[in-house]
This record gives structure tokens, C-alpha cells and sequence, in this order.
């Protein structure tokens, strides 16, 4: 039997890094899975059909979490097209670095709309189906940034540590109905992202870590799975650090 047979994943910015592998990782699992993605349309096209080859149910959705009207109807669209949503994945998320003395209004109100509000955008949406069912789970992507703060990344870090307040307060909130929430502190996660960066600077932070690695999509992917299934029943209000050590 596979981990989340027959259930109905949701997950935001789901086109590339992290988000595809957790897409990838819930269906190979056996979930429907239903995800947005923002500019990547052609990938988020292409990721459609890879998530249909495990045999479930794939849509994808162009949708802005940080809207909240967008949000809402997106949820709406999901119930009507998957009849349900089991699992809420919210992934989303972007940065703006620089130094608070060069950081613009804009920068700030950007990251916060992206990494924290479309939190509750997707969350207070997402809870109703939820609560009609008695049941669901809810994973919200934070960061190991979150939690130890990281120069240059202000508008990051307080967006990610509010996530991380967020998660705790919903888990409070939900659990009598049998809905749980938990979030994810990534640390050091090579993407295509990384790629670009001197290999170098690459090496000098994998020596930093604990495990001597920088982490991959799939072991943020196989967390979130462990979290949006029933393996985690017991296990609400908890923000788990996947940095192979880097935050003890």
C-alpha cells in the first residue's frame, strides 16, 4: 500500500526545485495531486504529464497565493475538479536579499506576500473542505533562515519565522477537528538554483554542515511526504529542520 493512496495533495509553486519534487514524490505515492505554479508555464505543463505517468489524477493550476481571492478560488476549483483536499502543501515562496539599509518598501512587502500571507491565503481556504471531512493535513514550508536569522535575508528570515508562529497557532486551533499542521525548516538545499552559484562558495558551506552535503529536493520531499501522511498521526504544532545539522 503506498503512503498517501487516493488522497488529494495541493501543493503552490510546484514548476521546479523543491515543489516539483514533492509533486513527483506524493504521486509516485499514490496521490491526485493538484498544484500552481506562477510564470513556469510550460513547466508547469510538463510536470502535468510526468505526475499523470504514476496512474493518479494531475492538474495543474496558474494561480498567485498571495492573492487572496486567488487562493480562494483556487481551492474552489481543486474541491470541484478532486472533490476533496487531504493535503496542503504550501510551498510557494521567493526571495529578495540585501541589507535592511538597501531594502526597498517593495522588497519587503513582496516576501511577506509570497512566503507568509499566501500561508494564510491557502490555509484559512483550504480549512474549510477540511473541516467538512474531520480531517487533513497542512505543511508549511519554512526555513533554517527562520529560525537563526541570516544577514542580508531580513525581509526572508521574518517571513519564514512567521510561518513557524503561524504553523504552531493553526495546529492549536485545528486539532480538535483532526488537522494537523507542521512545518519545514530547509537548510542548505542544492536546486538549479545553486547551480548557478561559484562551485567554490558551494563547497566551502558543504564543509560547514555536519553530513559534509548539501541537501537534496527529495530529502525535503520525503519529510513533507512523512508529514501529509498518516505515518505523522501524532505529530501537529512541530517545525522540523532538514539541514543535515546545520541548526542543532
Amino acid at each position: 500500500m503506498k503512503l498517501v493512496q487516493g488522497k488529494v495533495v495541493l501543493i503552490t509553486g510546484a514548476s521546479r526545485g523543491i515543489g516539483r519534487a514533492i509533486a513527483l514524490k506524493f504521486a509516485e505515492q499514490g496521490a491526485n495531486v493538484a498544484f500552481t505554479y506562477l510564470s513556469s508555464v510550460e513547466k508547469g505543463e510538463a510536470l502535468e504529464k510526468e505526475l499523470e505517468a504514476f496512474g493518479g489524477k494531475a492538474k495543474g493550476y496558474r494561480s498567485d497565493a498571495a492573492d487572496f481571492k486567488a487562493a480562494d478560488e483556487l481551492v474552489n476549483s481543486v474541491v470541484a475538479d478532486f472533490g476533496t483536499i487531504d493535503i496542503l502543501v504550501n510551498n510557494a515562496g521567493i526571495t529578495r536579499d540585501t541589507l535592511l539599509m538597501r531594502m526597498s518598501e517593495q522588497q519587503w512587502d513582496e516576501v511577506m506576500n509570497a512566503n507568509l500571507k499566501s500561508v494564510f491565503n491557502l490555509t484559512k481556504a483550504v480549512q474549510r473542505p477540511m473541516l467538512k471531512a474531520r480531517k487533513g493535513s497542512i505543511v508549511n514550508m519554512s526555513s533554517v533562515v527562520g529560525v537563526s536569522g541570516n544577514a542580508g535575508q531580513s525581509n526572508y528570515a521574518a517571513s519564514k519565522a512567521g510561518v513557524i508562529g503561524f504553523t504552531k497557532s493553526i495546529a492549536q486551533e485545528l486539532g480538535s477537528r483532526n488537522i494537523r499542521c507542521n512545518a519545514i525548516a530547509p537548510g542548505f538545499i542544492e536546486t538549479e538554483m545553486t547551480a548557478a552559484l561559484d562551485e567554490k562558495v558551494i563547497q566551502q558551506w558543504r564543509e560547514s554542515i555536519p553530513l559534509k552535503r548539501g541537501g537534496s529536493t527529495d530529502d525535503v520531499a520525503n519529510v513533507t511526504l512523512f508529514l501529509g501522511s498518516d505515518m505523522s498521526a501524532y505529530i501537529t504544532g512541530q517545525c522540523i529542520n532538514v539541514c543535515g545539522g546545520m541548526l542543532m
